[in-house]
C-alpha cells in the first residue's frame, strides 16, 4: 500500500506528491517550489527519494526540481515535447510574470525522456504514464491502477478542467484527453491535481459541468 502525501507550494499553492512506501522509499511529483519544505519533509519521514516525475512544465511545477534533484542526486523524468521548456522562460511561462524570476531548469538526460506510454517499474511502484495534452503540449498523468489513484497535473480538477490559453493548449484536445484517459479509471479512482482537493471520475461526470455535452 502506497502514500502519498500533498504538499501545496508556491504563489499558486500547486500541489507536489511524495508518493511513499513500507520501505521508506519515495518517488516525487511536480516540486514546483519551496524546495526547503520539499527537503524538510522527506528527511522528517526518513525518505529515500528514487526519481522525479513531471506532468508538465509549467513554472508553478518545476522551480524546486534542480534543488530537489541536486539534494538527493535524482534522475528527473519529462515528456519529450517538453524538455526545451524547463530552459525557456518563455515556454514554461515564467516570463508572463514580472514579478517572478525566470525559472530556468536544468535538462534531463536523454534516458529520462518519455517518449511512449509506458510501464514503470521503480522498485515496487508499478503506475503508467499516459498522455493527456490539452492543458499543454506534453502532459502527462500517472496513473497507480494497482493502489487506485492518478497523479493529473492540470488536466482535470474538482469540479473544473485545466486553462487552455496558453502555449500550445487546445479546449478540444484536452477534453478528448480527460474522457478517453481519465474518465475511463474504474469509477473510485482518486484523483490528485495540480491545484485543489482530490476527486474521482465518477464525481466529475456526474457534477464536471465542462465533460458535459462532449
Amino acid at each position: 500500500m502506497l502514500n502519498v502525501k500533498s504538499l501545496s507550494l508556491g504563489p499558486v499553492q500547486t500541489n507536489c506528491y511524495i508518493v511513499s512506501n513500507k520501505q521508506k522509499e519515495c518517488l516525487i511529483f511536480d516540486p514546483g517550489e519551496e524546495s526547503e519544505r520539499i527537503i524538510k519533509e522527506v528527511r522528517k519521514s526518513n525518505l529515500n527519494p528514487l526519481a522525479i516525475f513531471l506532468t508538465h512544465t509549467h513554472f508553478d511545477h518545476i522551480g524546486a526540481v534542480d534543488d530537489i534533484r541536486k539534494t538527493f542526486n535524482l534522475p528527473l523524468f519529462v515528456h519529450e515535447k517538453e524538455v526545451s521548456w524547463l530552459s525557456d522562460p518563455s515556454k514554461n511561462g515564467s516570463a508572463k510574470y514580472a514579478e517572478l524570476p525566470n525559472y530556468i531548469v536544468g535538462l534531463p538526460e536523454k534516458e529520462h525522456i518519455i517518449r511512449n506510454e509506458q510501464i514503470f517499474e521503480i522498485k515496487d511502484f508499478i503506475f503508467k504514464a499516459v498522455f493527456t495534452p490539452g492543458h499543454s503540449p506534453g502532459s502527462v498523468s500517472y496513473i497507480f491502477e494497482n493502489d487506485g489513484f492518478a497523479i493529473v497535473g492540470d488536466t482535470l480538477f474538482e469540479g473544473s478542467i485545466g486553462r487552455t490559453d496558453l502555449i500550445g493548449g487546445s479546449m478540444e484536445v484536452l477534453l478528448k484527453s480527460i474522457h478517453e484517459k481519465l474518465l475511463i479509471l474504474p469509477e473510485d479512482t482518486i484523483i490528485y491535481p495540480g491545484h485543489g482537493d482530490y476527486t474521482t471520475p465518477g464525481v466529475e461526470m456526474e457534477m464536471n459541468p465542462f465533460l458535459h455535452g462532449f
